[in-house]
């Protein structure tokens, strides 16, 4: 089973790019809907809600099946809507563009080896500094590639106190992923400074929703 991810944005267009956000999605699922064969499930992961009720900035879209890489490719790009808009009626402009980008979701696994860990031992000091362990209790872990590291004195065993320090290390490398994922996310949401409107891949009719022109189809 792959998975892709796909990011859908209006980028800095208009309120009518952020309704073709909404209609990019509609059609996405619709396709996948009519063409049951292809055993595709897509889910909606998360999105950016415009002004006007039902309209989206941007959608994470994820994607899951065998062999999907064929369709994925068919939505990469600029998608193309063309309709008078019914926010401003009297606007000449009837082209309206949102682009379809794929997104790399970080990999699930070990965080760290164990033997990346450098781990340095010292005498701990009770509660309240009550008394001084004879013993080098407490325990510090270095993750050597990154420099990062966590300390632990609280345990009376010197074991206990390398599980603990490992434990921090996990939380601290965790939080940084997801720090680092959702800054990718909101450089995704923002990439209308590298919106290319030329050469659609899809150019769809925004009153009805249907295909006019499918690039390589």
């Amino acid at each position: 089973m792959e998975t892709i991810w796909l990011n859908i944005s209006a980028g800095s267009g208009p309120e009518e790019c952020a309704h073709a956000v909404a209609l990019t999605v509609q059609a996405l699922q619709q396709e996948i809907m009519n063409q049951p064969e292809l055993g595709i499930k897509i889910i909606i992961v998360e999105s950016e809600p415009a002004r006007e009720k039902g309209n989206i900035r941007s959608a994470l879209i994820k994607i899951e099946g065998e062999g999907i890489n064929d369709f994925i490719n068919s939505w990469t790009g600029v998608i193309q809507w063309i309709w008078q808009s019914t926010y401003r009626p009297h606007h000449k402009r009837k082209n309206w563009f949102v682009q379809v980008k794929p997104y790399i979701e970080p990999e699930s696994g070990d965080l760290f080896s164990v033997s990346d860990v450098r781990f340095e031992t010292a005498k701990a000091g009770g509660p309240g500094g009550q008394y001084v362990n004879k013993t080098e209790t407490a325990v510090r872990a270095v993750h050597v590639p990154t420099g990062k590291s966590t300390v632990a004195r609280e345990e009376r065993s010197q074991l206990m106190n390398k599980r603990l320090a490992i434990a921090r290390l996990a939380s601290m490398i965790i939080e940084e992923q997801e720090d680092k994922q959702r800054q990718s996310r909101s450089d995704l949401r923002h990439s209308h400074w590298e919106l290319e409107r030329g050469n659609p891949i899809r150019v769809y009719n925004g009153e009805t929703m249907k295909l006019i022109r499918k690039k390589n189809g």
